[in-house]
């Protein structure tokens, strides 16, 4: 048992707070990013790289923020990593060219890691099954809210007040985080130092790797979420130099995304017992392939427009709010030891889809191109990775049953 054990009301809203430091910091971004190739007199490139060192950082640092949250407590990692998340802020805004630029950012990803990894790890330290995938889905559904609005608030600060007031809404994000920690998170995890050290911390990441129930599942989530992060390198300059979009109209038209996040998690909340956790995955796969297909074929056969770009997005979405919840807590189950490592593993599989994803966009250099072959090519990912996961879960079971029979 926890040393201290949350109601899922306060382990729900506490997650979905944490776990939005990361889209939040990306989608507030976005509206941004053509005005910083003319501030900073550098190319659409080297600002989609600042995104993709963003993930670099993100999905790096997680694999230290677990063990250290296991180690030392998750209030005192949390509050730790906020600190870097916020002097990375700090470098952003007041960044004199594109190195600083660069720099802030992967500092501010270094930061944010903590967030999605405490998150997971509160809920897997005191919750498990149907409860758990209830409270993952409660925090999706209020998770969707803040990356929903963050683009709109992000081009109407850059509209009023110019780029820097996007980083420094963030530093004020990282305030209230820091605040909503010392007041209203208590520690759920005992901590063990040891869980620090080199041994321990290699031991607990052999122990992952060697599962391939973990394994199949984060590839799932690295592939399906892992594409929404990709192609968030790549639609602000679709929408924007392509169709001609202003960057507060951007934020706006990305309500579209979250909006269909939002209502995918209200839909399985009322179809979850039906479903079970496996429909529920089946469905969202089904609909990130429909969106795999509908990508690859409009920006091949249709002149680009907001409907064309944003319609297949929102399938994509609403498919990952009906997978995210069963595939992160079955991923997670085997390993309430190592929580919070567990939890680091699957989100540096996860976020390094997304800087995989944002490098290949980058390497290809066409926003559109980039756009129509590399999701579908995640979206398919995912989908195969969740055959090798049903094929791990049954030979896992078929063990059990052997050992029960002896």
């Amino acid at each position: 048992m926890p040393p201290f054990r949350m109601s899922e009301r306060r382990t729900s809203i506490l997650g979905a707070l944490l776990a939005t430091i990361g889209p939040i910091s990306m989608s507030i971004y976005t509206p941004a990013m053509p005005e910083l190739v003319t501030a900073f007199g550098t190319t659409d490139s080297a600002i989609k790289m600042t995104l993709s060192l963003y993930f670099a950082g993100f999905s790096v640092a997680q694999l230290a923020a677990g063990p250290l949250s296991d180690a030392f407590g998750r209030r005192a990692a949390t509050l730790l990593f906020v600190g870097i998340y916020m002097i990375g802020s700090l470098l952003a805004a007041f960044a004199p060219d594109i190195a600083w630029l660069l720099a802030g950012r992967l500092v501010q990803g270094i930061g944010a890691s903590v967030g999605i990894t405490v998150a997971r790890a509160i809920v897997r330290d005191q919750f498990t099954g149907t409860e758990a995938s209830r409270i993952m889905n409660l925090i999706g559904i209020m998770i969707a809210i803040g990356p929903a609005i963050a683009p709109t608030i992000g081009g109407l600060a850059l509209a009023a007040f110019g780029w820097q007031s996007v980083f420094f809404l963030l530093i004020g994000f990282g305030l209230l985080i820091c605040l909503s920690v010392l007041v209203f998170m208590r520690e759920t995890s005992i901590p063990d130092r040891r869980r620090a050290l080199p041994g321990p911390l290699l031991a607990a990441y052999a122990e992952l790797a060697r599962e391939p129930r973990f394994v199949s599942a984060s590839l799932v989530l690295g592939g399906s979420i892992g594409a929404l992060y990709a192609q968030a390198t790549l639609l602000p300059f679709i929408l924007i130099k392509v169709v001609g979009l202003s960057p507060t109209a951007f934020g706006l038209g990305m309500l579209m995304q979250s909006g269909s996040y939002f209502l995918g998690s209200v839909c399985l909340r009322y179809t979850a017992a039906r479903l079970g956790g496996d429909g529920s995955v089946r469905v969202g796969l089904a609909l990130l392939g429909l969106s795999g297909i509908m990508i690859a074929l409009s920006v091949q056969l249709i002149t680009p427009g907001y409907l064309s770009i944003m319609g297949p997005v929102a399938f994509l979405a609403f498919g990952l709010a009906f997978l995210t919840p069963h595939m992160t807590t079955s991923g997670l189950y085997p390993f309430p030891h190592i929580a919070g490592s567990a939890s680091a593993m699957m989100g540096f599989i996860q976020m390094g889809g997304g800087f995989a994803g944002g490098v290949a966009a980058s390497l290809i250099g066409q926003p559109l191109t980039a756009f129509g072959t590399v999701i579908p090519f995640m979206a398919l990912i995912g989908i195969l990775s969740y055959l090798w996961f049903l094929r791990a879960s049954r030979r896992a079971e078929t063990i059990v049953h052997s050992r029960l029979g002896e």
